[in-house]
């Protein structure tokens, strides 16, 4: 079985940017990534979605040119985990940081500035991409490997 890993960490300092991919990202309990313009109290503290997700997207919009990681406004981009079919409560150790999955999916924001959904008719964030909060503070790098805890947050 393939190794769940971490293949981009992405941030952006501005709500309604794009993220970018940066070289690690320190997570706060209850809180967020430093310096990313989306962190804060509540239950969207981390956004997660798969590299495979981004790919389907690409592959059904052929015209969907030059997206990548972070395109899609997820910090966490992974590879080798069905990311949407884990429950909510769901315990994931990444890199230091201990994350807990606290929603899937999300209301999709073409409205409010989604750059994506309003040039493609739709976005793969709000069908697969889930939002977690920081149980943990650590650091969380591209490479990392992802363990999913189903009851515990213990190392």
């Amino acid at each position: 079985m393939e190794k769940a890993i971490v293949t981009a960490v992405n941030i952006s300092e501005k709500k309604g940017t794009s993220k970018h991919p940066v070289p690690y990202a320190v997570c706060k309990v209850d809180y967020g990534i430093e310096g990313d313009a989306h962190a804060g109290k509540g239950i969207r503290q981390v956004s997660l979605l798969g590299i495979e997700s981004i790919e389907n997207f690409k592959r059904d919009k052929k015209d969907a040119v030059g997206l990548c990681e972070g395109k899609f406004a997820e910090n966490i981009t992974t590879r080798g985990i069905c990311l949407y079919k884990l429950p909510v409560g769901t315990v994931l150790n990444i890199g230091s940081a201990v994350l807990k999955v606290s929603q899937i999916g999300k209301k999709c924001h073409a409205d409010q500035g989604c750059e994506i959904a309003r040039k493609y008719g739709v976005c793969a964030m709000p069908r697969e991409g889930i939002f977690c909060t920081v149980e943990r503070e650590g650091i969380i790098r591209a490479g990392d490997e992802i363990v999913v805890k189903q009851d515990s947050i213990s190392g």
